[in-house]
Parts: structure tokens; C-alpha cells; sequence
């Protein structure tokens, strides 16, 4: 994001469309190794190397945005992102919204047309 200093991607999780969480799972734990399961809400899970510490988001429709994304950008300051988004005239997807399950994000549309999901996990 943007030139400000308060404001930076500290991880980039790549969100993977699947019919069913529990089928894919199987998959990506058995052959790529990702054991460590951090959250599974149903309708999305993150599987992660217990090595590496690299991750992969499972998701088969998201529970409170029109649109599927296909990343998931951290960021330190999300309501700054939002307002730099909105600042640029870049399509808003899903409004910033502090959701149930803990995080704070918008999705936003890039010009080539993928939505990317803008978060902040709450402390």
C-alpha cells in the first residue's frame, strides 16, 4: 500500500475456491504438507507449513462479502488502506467492516479485475 510509513503488507495469503473445505483439506495436508490448520470457520480454513510458515486459504464462498477474493493482503493499518483505496477511485467490493469472527477488511478491485481482500486481525 501507499507511501505511508504506518501503513504496510506484512503477509499476502493466496485464497484457493473450493467445493468443499473438508475434500480439499485432505489434499493440501496429505501431499503439500500444510498440517497446522490456524482457523477453520467452515466456509474457509487456513492450512499452514509447521516448517515454513507459509499458507494457503481454503474457501468455498465467503460468509459476509458479494465476492470471492483471490488473496488475502495484511496489513499494520487497514483503515488507512481503505481510505488510500478509496482516495485512487479503485472499485469497492465490500465496505470496511469489522466482522464477527475478528478481523477488520474491505475488499477492493485491482484494475486487472481480481478483488483482494484488505485485513487486519485484531490483537
Amino acid at each position: 500500500m501507499g507511501q505511508e510509513d504506518d501503513m504496510r503488507v506484512t503477509r499476502i495469503t493466496a485464497n484457493l475456491h473450493v467445493p468443499e473445505v473438508d475434500g480439499a483439506k485432505r489434499f493440501y495436508a496429505d501431499f503439500l504438507g500444510l498440517s497446522t490448520e490456524e482457523f477453520d470457520m467452515g466456509w474457509v480454513t487456513r492450512l499452514t507449513s509447521p516448517d515454513t510458515g507459509v499458507s494457503v486459504q481454503l474457501v468455498t464462498g465467503d460468509a459476509s462479502a458479494p465476492e470471492d477474493s483471490v488473496v488475502s493482503v495484511h496489513t499494520t493499518d487497514v483503515d488507512a488502506a481503505y481510505a488510500e483505496a478509496q482516495a485512487a477511485g479503485y472499485e469497492i467490493v465490500h465496505p470496511l467492516t469489522t466482522e464477527p469472527w475478528g478481523v477488520r477488511r474491505f475488499f477492493v478491485r485491482a484494475p486487472d479485475g481480481n478483488v483482494l481482500n484488505i485485513v487486519r486481525h485484531h490483537e
